[in-house]
């Protein structure tokens, strides 16, 4: 699929977004090994975590679609998993497909390991590039049987066994990977620990209080017992923080923009994004905060006046953990700012859907950028001028929504190849940014 991105002058209106992938995937994922029902309203739309409702549905766990008016007249979608209870997932006849979600098959693994029979996980050519030793190290350690292409790379071959319970320090900050810990320590003999070098987001932590596991923590540490049972329950996923940052750049990035975006998830391990644009003199306020299903929600609002411009800024360290996700945007916006971005310490970044250091650094020298990439990051120059040109999403979704951003402000048309690639995890993306866009 091609799409054609026309320039805009400005950005207005107000949006809301689809459901947070991380969340969704988690409790997608605990709702399988739960007792009794669990229905999920705003779970994310696109095919990473379609990816896991598929799998979990192999295991035996039951999935439905169900509509249901709201009270203001609408028709939602809810999502009902009948739960199996913690070890009574069931040995799937074919080989389970994560497709291009790494997290559906990092954090399903923790489960599968525990198990008392075997499965294989595999994914499209893009997760066999992927590389899996952070999870199968601390699984390992717990007892776990798992057989990797190269030891390192799916499709993995998990040999269902008593695992027991372990203290793990992460080498590298990972939410998937302090996860796929986490949810194997359910099902290990005596107490998990994962403690972190950075904080990373603790969607997991929320979600397994929220089904009822007692858990206990400290700063960047968390502890789970194994054979806590989980409980069915009724959750609402809020908007998707990373959806929200392609807006919050493009609106930042065209003159005179105001736009709103409704109901987003604004956990605080989740928010160096808006701590990051606030660095650089955006006006971005958090407007109607609340809580749902114990994670924080609330309204933003982001408004760029005339043809003011933002300072630049520079990523590394600590901050890495809390961008990595938004960095291709960021990446965007870092040339239209004054001074330029600068990224360091995101080698994290060459192993993701795509190499996206390079990924970014290819679209953006069509463009007629500047950007000097690094072994761990760039150096983008800030005041460039963007022209419309043929793009490539490399068939990563991340790049295709960051450069139909970057195409809103180029000097005439842009023709992103693959764009459809969104569809990964924002199904309606370019009909949003169209409906706000002028």
């Amino acid at each position: 699929m091609e799409r054609v991105i026309k320039p805009s002058k400005t950005l207005s209106g107000a949006l809301r977004l689809p459901g947070d992938k991380s969340i969704s995937h988690r409790y997608g994922l605990l709702g399988a090994i739960a007792t009794g029902e669990t229905r999920i309203r705003n779970y994310a739309p696109g095919a990473d975590c379609a990816s896991t409702l598929a799998c979990v549905a192999q295991l035996g766990a039951g999935v439905e679609r169900k509509p249901v008016k709201t009270a203001d007249g609408q028709t939602v979608e809810d999502i009902v998993i009948s739960g199996r209870g913690l070890r009574g997932l069931t040995e799937s006849a074919q080989t389970l497909d994560a497709g291009n979600s790494g997290s559906t098959m990092r954090m399903l693994s923790g489960l599968l390991a525990g198990q008392n029979f075997r499965s294989v996980i595999t994914g499209d050519e893009s997760l066999q590039r992927r590389p899996m030793r952070r999870i199968m190290d601390p699984l390992a350690q717990m007892g776990a049987k798992i057989q990797a292409t190269n030891d390192n790379f799916p499709p993995l071959a998990i040999e269902g066994t008593a695992l027991r319970g372990i203290d793990y320090l992460l080498p590298v900050a990972s939410a998937q990977v302090k996860s796929a810990v986490l949810l194997a320590g359910l099902l290990a003999e005596g107490e998990t620990t994962v403690s972190e070098p950075v904080t990373t987001r603790d969607h997991t932590e929320i979600a397994l209080t929220q089904f009822g596991a007692n858990i206990a923590r400290a700063p960047r540490r968390t502890m789970v017992r194994g054979g806590q049972a989980l409980r069915g329950q009724r959750l609402e996923v809020p908007g998707d923080l990373s959806s929200a940052a392609f807006f919050l750049c493009a609106a930042l990035i065209l003159p005179d923009s105001n736009l709103y975006l409704q109901g987003v998830g604004l956990n605080p391990t989740r928010t160096e994004l808006l701590d990051f644009l606030a660095s650089l003199g955006a006006k971005v306020q958090m407007l109607n905060l609340s809580e749902v299903s114990g994670e924080l929600i609330g309204d933003l609002h982001v408004s760029r006046d005339g043809n003011a411009r933002l300072q630049g800024g520079r990523i590394e360290g600590e901050m890495v953990a809390g961008l990595i996700d938004e960095i291709p945007v960021l990446a965007i916006l870092g040339t239209q700012t004054q001074d330029g971005l600068e990224l360091r310490d995101a080698k994290e970044l060459r192993i993701k859907e795509t190499d996206r250091i390079e990924t970014v650094a290819q679209n953006l020298r069509r463009m007629g950028a500047e950007i000097e990439t690094l072994p761990d990051g760039f150096n983008i120059p800030g005041k460039q001028t963007l022209k419309g040109t043929e793009l490539d999403s490399f068939g990563d979704h991340r790049i295709a929504m960051a450069f139909a951003v970057a195409a809103l402000v180029a000097q005439g048309e842009s023709r992103i190849k693959d764009a459809g690639a969104a569809v990964v995890s924002y199904p309606g993306f370019y009909d949003d940014l169209s409906r706000v866009s002028e």
